[in-house]
């Protein structure tokens, strides 16, 4: 099957009344006193208070905004502003935005999301992309843009059958690039998103203009004199790095265990929640967590995103450089890898941004920078 069908989010009103109800009978997690302290997670080092993990001072707030005051119903609606479709590939129901630019000569760009966020990410930016001539820019810098579910998130989920890793993924977008029509097309990801990019440009080459990224995951080896060269800055960068590694606790869990976890999350939307703000922290605004935990919670894709890791920890990673030219946008507080373990891995980097500002989510907290960075990248690929 290859039908491309419209999709509109609706939620079932049971549902929502569900969940409210769910929200109201939270049990509190015990905690040490003087352990409630707010604070920021951008990918760095637990800040203080959140030295166990996250903190009732954070789950509570949004727990009670999610509750009370947050209207499902009207970010539904403005979700729904966006042209919104499904089509099955390789057996799996792929959800996704398409959004075509008014500029005839504008570059097809598909742009992947994260976790724990959804495509909810990249919204903000589709009318600076789309319409650079209507938000004052450049009309030649205008893009097409498509902005697919992950296979087990949100609207494209639950998964049905094992294997759905990144190289699936990646294979899966360039069926939907071809059957969009787009010949030639640009990538972008963030978080996962930036795994599956530059597989996505090996798997598609020919068609493949380039891949831009927020983030290349290289790491060292433990080859001989691979610390030759680097900087004091790039020891500093391996040292964030470590730390954001070890912070990731949902890395580690759900490449191991994703069917345990996924027991409570499906159950407890508060525990969807803070299992989501442990990585999202203050970076995203409260709405916006609030949407993407209420598209987990409302699709029950708890278990199929979390697989997601493990299919990815239990395959077997391409060794090859990615030869495709790539770019990368590095933001403040986020992974970086130096740039001499990122060129072991990916053999055509022709474009390097560091940013004094941003985070892990620099679509939601740096958006300008991170549009800025993708007209510079694709403009130098003619």
């Amino acid at each position: 099957m290859t039908e491309i069908k419209p999709f509109r989010i609706e939620i079932p009103q049971a549902e929502v009344d569900d969940l409210k109800s769910r929200l109201a009978r939270t049990r509190w997690a015990d905690e040490l006193p003087g352990e409630e302290v707010a604070g920021k997670v951008e990918g760095v080092p637990a800040p203080p208070g959140w030295e166990y993990g996250v903190p009732l001072s954070y789950v509570r707030p949004l727990v009670e905004r999610w509750r009370d005051e947050f209207d499902w119903r009207a970010h539904e609606a403005r979700l729904n502003e966006y042209p919104q479709f499904t089509t099955e590939i390789d057996g799996q129901n792929i959800h996704f935005v398409h959004v075509r630019s008014p500029e005839p000569g504008a570059t097809p760009l598909i742009l992947t999301h994260g976790w724990p966020n959804t495509f909810v990410e990249y919204l903000g930016l589709v009318g600076e992309l789309t319409d650079p001539r209507a938000h004052g820019g450049d009309p030649a810098d205008a893009f097409h843009v498509v902005i697919p579910s992950i296979p087990g998130f949100g609207f494209s989920g639950p998964t049905t059958t094992r294997g759905w890793n990144a190289a699936r993924t990646a294979k899966a977008w360039a069926e939907l690039m071809s059957r969009l029509g787009y010949e030639r097309y640009g990538v972008h990801g963030n978080d996962a998103g930036a795994i599956i990019g530059p597989l996505l440009g090996e798997a598609d080459k020919e068609h493949v203009a380039g891949v831009h990224v927020n983030q290349i995951f290289s790491f060292p080896r433990g080859d001989e004199g691979e610390f030759d060269g680097l900087a004091p800055e790039d020891f500093q960068a391996l040292q964030f790095g470590q730390a954001f590694v070890e912070h990731a606790i949902h890395d580690r869990s759900q490449q191991a265990q994703p069917q345990t976890l996924a027991h409570a999350l499906s159950d407890s939307p508060a525990g969807q929640l803070a299992w989501m703000g442990q990585l999202l922290g203050d970076a995203v605004a409260p709405d916006d967590i609030l949407t993407n935990a209420s598209i987990y919670w409302f699709t029950n894709t708890s278990a199929s995103s979390a697989r997601f890791y493990y299919e990815n920890h239990h395959s077997e990673q391409p060794s090859e450089p990615t030869t495709v030219p790539m770019g990368l946008a590095a933001f403040a507080y986020d992974f970086k890898a130096p740039r001499k373990f990122a060129e072991r891995d990916h053999s055509n980097i022709v474009h390097w941004n560091e940013y004094e500002r941003g985070s892990h989510w620099a679509a939601h907290d740096a958006p300008d920078l991170l549009v800025g960075d993708l007209r510079e990248f694709f403009r130098k690929l003619g």
